[in-house]
């Protein structure tokens, strides 16, 4: 009788569990209506004019979003039916956020059907199509070939179509220091988010319904009904990590690459964690890194296309070396999966990356001059700055510029030198 007491409160408290998860994960909680600031923060969004530059002699691109996206829906829909388009990623935070939100590209989900292998080839049909009807008036298309468009403006094509996960995704845009656009293609996606803060899509069909009914602006008292979701579960509980900076993820080992960049780039950030486990959470986001890019030439390109895709403009790239330090803290602290060796190894990358970094910033500085050196040095110069190398600092030799009466007739230059 005791076991089988004990059977049936196993039951019940599974039971109980059970109820808990499902009444977490109602579709409701999922979902909100966004305010009228928040429609027109997305409004004036899709009313950004976008520029898709291309490589060579291929001319840039100027182009509103809500008409990329009116152009790659109509190719769509020619081969095959559209469910949704959203707004992904930084923008649909932006959106939300009552603070403005930086964000380094325009994520837009296309939601279309992609169990015939062939609808991976009309998705990238759509988007080069897309790419020859938006080249300006004037330019020649009789020797274009969606082969040269592809060269010219697409910068990354992904295919995904293995363990439940089938997707595609095409960037647009080969300029360092301008916004890519990024349309991704989803029929399945065992995992759409890292953290609550990047878990937002926001449904834009009623908005460009409203585009194409309503020649009118939009204002209070008129704009279209438009509902975001948060695929993290619980819509407030993730605007909440938003608006107050907080780090909060779930099962970080189905993450490719852990999450462990993203984690410390919210840190850099000045995010923080939502919950007291996170350090235990650390240790699985680095075994999956590790699994991922399990070799030193894998893990220094993954680490330079992160630092070159996540850090553009001034004020981003001076992030880069203290994101870095985080980086190697958490790698040091967490990483229990890895040889004496190969942890050095990847260590001593990092360093090497930071190194880099810093003497990209000082020989910039550098050129900027006192502006960007911050206070003056001797004789109002600018100050000399620190040098870091094999992981020490060394401080810089400061003349001291003090002048002294010699009466003899010694030359004046370099080391001159008083014998009396």
């Amino acid at each position: 009788m005791p076991s089988g007491c004990g059977s049936l409160a196993v039951c019940a408290e599974r039971l109980r569990r059970s109820g808990m998860e499902s009444l977490s994960s109602k579709p409701q909680q999922r979902l909100s209506v966004l305010s009228f600031e928040q429609v027109q923060r997305l409004s004036d969004m899709m009313d950004e004019v976008v520029s898709i530059h291309g490589r060579g002699n291929f001319p840039t691109l100027e182009v509103r979003l809500r008409d990329l996206v009116a152009v790659v829906r109509s190719k769509l829909e020619a081969d095959m039916p559209v469910r949704d388009i959203r707004l992904n990623g930084g923008g649909a935070s932006h959106v939300l956020a009552s603070d403005p939100q930086p964000y380094n590209d325009l994520d837009l989900i296309f939601g279309v059907e992609l169990t015939a292998p062939r609808n991976f080839e009309r998705v990238k049909a759509a988007v080069l199509g897309s790419l020859m009807d938006l080249l300006p008036e004037g330019v020649s298309r009789k020797r274009i070939t969606t082969c040269s468009l592809k060269e010219a403006y697409v910068s990354k094509m992904v295919k995904v179509n293995h363990d439940g996960d089938r997707w595609s995704l095409i960037s647009l845009g080969n300029s360092r220091g301008h916004k890519n656009v990024e349309l991704k293609f989803v029929d399945s996606m065992r995992r759409p988010f890292e953290f609550s803060v990047d878990s937002f899509q926001i449904v834009l069909d009623s908005l460009l319904l409203f585009y194409e009914c309503s020649d009118l602006p939009i204002s209070e008292n008129f704009y279209p009904t438009v509902v975001g979701e948060s695929v993290y579960g619980d819509f407030q509980e993730a605007l909440y990590h938003l608006q107050k900076k907080l780090i909060a993820t779930r099962c970080p080992e189905e993450i490719r690459g852990g999450g462990l960049l993203k984690y410390c780039n919210l840190l850099v950030r000045n995010y923080r964690p939502a919950r007291s486990d996170m350090k235990a959470l650390e240790r699985y986001m680095c075994s999956r890194f590790f699994i991922d890019f399990p070799d030193i030439a894998q893990q220094r390109a993954k680490l330079q296309s992160y630092l070159s895709n996540h850090f553009v403009g001034r004020a981003e790239e001076a992030l880069r070396y203290r994101y870095l330090l985080l980086l190697r803290r958490v790698v040091e602290q967490s990483t229990v999966c890895l040889m004496g060796h190969e942890r050095r190894q990847t260590l001593q990358l990092i360093e090497q990356l930071a190194t880099l970094v810093l003497s990209q910033e000082q020989a910039l500085q550098g050129r900027l001059g006192p502006q960007a050196q911050g206070a003056p040095g001797p004789q109002g110069g600018p100050q000399p700055a620190w040098l870091y190398q094999n992981g020490y600092f060394y401080a810089p030799v400061i003349p001291s510029y003090t002048t002294c009466s010699c009466s003899c007739n010694a030359p004046t230059g370099w080391m001159a030198a008083c014998s009396s």
